[in-house]
């Protein structure tokens, strides 16, 4: 999805503005500073500065659109990667787990109704029921 370009309301109401002010005085000089000849400098620099961020953010989006694809093809590439390691040493060499693979003899099957964890790695689970009485907590395997 494109970023969207910006577009600004008062730079154009600045040049209805200025095109107004042409029309009373194409040299107008208000004092302080306030000349259309300065108003329209600075139209122009807010005009090249809006141009300039759009380019950005469309340059910005072909970079991010390019990116993805490497991204893609990087993806690819590092799963071919680690298939051509095991076709090489195969699924049970220590080369393919050196490569980023789970060698076979690590892997464990999932039963139905079977946790991964061994029993012995279970969670303890400590309860503080009833423990206002200074008794200790129950502790449960």
């Amino acid at each position: 999805m494109a970023r969207q370009k910006r577009s600004s309301k008062i730079l154009e109401k600045a040049v209805r503005r200025a095109a107004s002010i042409n029309s009373i005085d194409p040299y107008l000089d208000l004092g302080n500073g306030l000349s259309l000849p300065a108003f329209s400098n600075l139209i122009e620099q807010m005009r090249t500065k809006e141009n300039l961020y759009n380019t950005a953010l469309s340059n910005l989006d072909k970079l991010y659109r390019e990116m993805l694809e490497t991204e893609g093809e990087l993806a690819d590439m590092t799963e071919h990667m680690l298939l051509g390691v095991a076709t090489r040493y195969g699924k049970s060499s220590v080369e393919y787990g050196m490569a980023g693979g789970v060698p076979k003899s690590q892997r464990y099957k999932k039963r139905r109704g079977e946790s991964l964890t061994a029993n012995s790695e279970q969670p303890t689970i400590v309860t503080s029921l009833n423990n206002q009485n200074g008794n200790k907590p129950t502790v449960i395997s």
